[in-house]
């Protein structure tokens, strides 16, 4: 690891640490309840929204209104999103005549970008229009974090309030999530990221020719714009099939120390908005305290391993090595010569640390314990520090776990903010750790035996599962990235693909508003001598240990059979 590397590793850092309790405390005003900053702006037009959709901004709704509240607007944004593609060919803005969608892949594309997956089987400037690609797919960007984001606080408010029917209101929510974080925070990042050469324009291929005489067409389109809410809403879908790797998305080191920025902030700056809500901000300090070290661990762990390289391969002696792509600086292999090793380390562990999926470099040829790295990221549930929005509840469910395994271990009622954790909250919660590995492992299983699946894998043996069990992972756990060899775009992968991506997003919202609409009837009980403090740095590490536990009884026969295998057979 260089010390740019270190240096960048560094500042990323100070910035995340310093950012969290800012725009921390900001977004708790933003969905407190009372006055926020910037009111004079912001509810002028947010109440001309509630109006034009026929919302009433004073009622609150009962977790059972708010979980189909979200659920409407995700299959209406799915319809949409599907129509626009599939009569993409006769709408304007299509400078690169592109026709429309087939109806498998404008299927998995609709539910990929409004699950927040952003999991793309498709090459984006040869596929999809201007106006599908800003109309459509960015659109989603920000609505599909603003729900994540909705759905945290709707969750922190259940397990605050007291006696309490309802969780607030989701438009209201949705609404002020995207006026008053998103968007604001977009439009800076995307200036700062036009200032530094990334495309921001209506044209489409720009012929040129090389210096050998050979053409050659430049991509063009409205990237800056789509690239700074792809990586702050942790979508992770580029405008260009490249992603975070093409110099038009991502052309300086300042623009991947920002892209990383943007993509860590409002997670993590999410969990003391959390403590604020609660009024006890070492709450949110325990939360972002286990998911710190589970995001910094992952990124130098893959840092490591990549740096180290092939054993195989350095063994060759250091020039053969180096002229291997090997030598030296590491495992050069599939990596942007901008980055290399320890800076695709860093943007792997983010990106998959979060529910982002972008890339700056093939995944597929990381060394296997280095690809490991960010298929565990994701099987942790994307807690570290995961999803907007998505990061946080998730968290929080494996908080109430450990408050549970705690209550267990010395025999007392599990208890969180004072508040019991019964057998209907531990039910939910069960569900919630069960859908995604269930779907996971399940359709991992059968493409395994089955021969259209199978033909898919570029790779047979120990890297083949990898291929496959990455796929479902990424999808299931609405993360997006690809690890690459596996020819996705099939009417089996498309479609199975497509449901992971429902249930990883679904059918965990819906039990998490039903624990909140739970937690929030009950009365919470001053604390006594018997009472289990959650505030502390034990149960930070209680919650650390439960985390991995979990994750790794669920999928370590998975990663043994794959990446532990293929790594062991170097």
């Amino acid at each position: 690891m260089t010390a740019a590397s270190w240096v960048q590793l560094g500042v990323l850092v100070v910035l995340v640490v310093a950012a969290t309790p800012v725009l921390g405390s900001y977004m708790a005003r933003v969905h407190g309840g009372g006055s926020a900053p910037g009111d004079r702006i912001f509810l002028p037009v947010e109440r001309l929204v509630y109006r034009l959709v026929g919302v009433d901004e004073r009622r609150e709704q009962r977790w059972s209104a708010y979980a189909r509240s979200v659920l409407a607007f995700s299959l209406v944004s799915v319809l949409l999103l599907y129509l626009l593609q599939r009569v993409q060919g006769a709408l304007p803005f299509n400078p690169t005549d592109v026709g429309n969608v087939p109806q498998a892949l404008a299927f998995n594309t609709s539910v990929s970008f409004v699950t927040n997956t952003n999991w793309q089987n498709y090459a984006a400037e040869s596929t999809m229009s201007h106006v599908v690609q800003t109309v459509g797919l960015t659109v989603q960007n920000f609505v599909s974090a603003a729900v994540g984001i909705a759905v945290a606080i709707a969750f922190a408010r259940g397990l605050v309030r007291r006696r309490s029917e309802t969780l607030g209101n989701f438009w209201v929510d949705l609404t002020r999530s995207v006026t008053r974080i998103l968007l604001p925070l977009s439009f800076l990042a995307a200036v700062l990221l036009v200032s530094q050469g990334v495309v921001q324009t209506l044209r489409g291929f720009l012929r040129i020719d090389t210096l050998q005489g050979l053409p050659q067409a430049l991509a063009g389109g409205l990237v800056a714009s789509q690239e700074a809410i792809k990586e702050l809403g942790t979508n992770g879908a580029g405008p260009l099939n490249a992603n975070s790797a093409h110099p038009f998305e991502n052309p300086t080191a300042f623009t991947s120390l920002l892209q990383l920025l943007l993509i860590l902030v409002i997670p993590f700056a999410l969990t003391y908005t959390f403590g604020k809500l609660a009024k006890d901000r070492r709450q949110g300090w325990v939360v972002f305290g286990a998911m710190f070290p589970l995001w910094l661990g992952s990124c130098l762990l893959a840092t490591a391993f990549e740096g180290n390289g092939n054993p195989e391969l350095a063994a060759l002696g250091a020039d053969q090595s180096v002229s291997a792509g090997l030598g030296g600086g590491g495992n050069q292999e599939g990596k942007e010569v901008r980055f290399g090793p320890a800076g695709s380390a860093l943007f792997a562990g983010t990106t998959t640390g979060t529910s982002t999926g972008a890339v700056n470099a093939a995944h597929d040829s990381f060394t296997p314990a280095g690809g490991a790295v960010p298929l565990v990221n994701m099987m942790l549930g994307e807690v570290s520090p995961g999803g907007v929005g998505a990061g946080l509840y998730g968290m929080l469910v494996f908080v109430l776990t450990a408050v549970f395994i705690a209550g267990l271990m010395v025999g007392r009622t599990p208890e969180y903010l004072g508040k019991k954790v019964q057998a209907t909250e531990v039910k939910l919660v069960v569900l919630y750790l069960l859908a995604v590995p269930l779907v996971v492992l399940g359709f991992s299983a059968a493409s395994l035996v089955l021969d259209t699946a199978l033909a898919s894998r570029l790779n047979d043996g120990p890297h083949g599962l990898t291929e496959i069990t990455y796929a479902f992972t990424s999808a299931g756990n609405n993360n997006g990235s690809a690890f690459g060899g596996l020819t996705g775009v099939t009417d089996w992968y498309n479609t199975t693909l497509a449901i992971g991506m429902l249930v990883g997003r679904f059918l965990l919202i819906v039990p998490v508003l039903a624990i909140a609409g739970s937690m929030a009837r009950k009365q919470p009980a001053p604390a006594s001598a018997g009472t289990f403090p959650t505030g502390t740095p034990l149960f930070g590490g209680l919650l650390l240990g439960v985390v991995v536990i979990v994750v790794g009884l669920t999928y370590f026969p998975n990663l043994a059979l794959g990446p532990v295998t293929e790594q062991l057979g170097l």
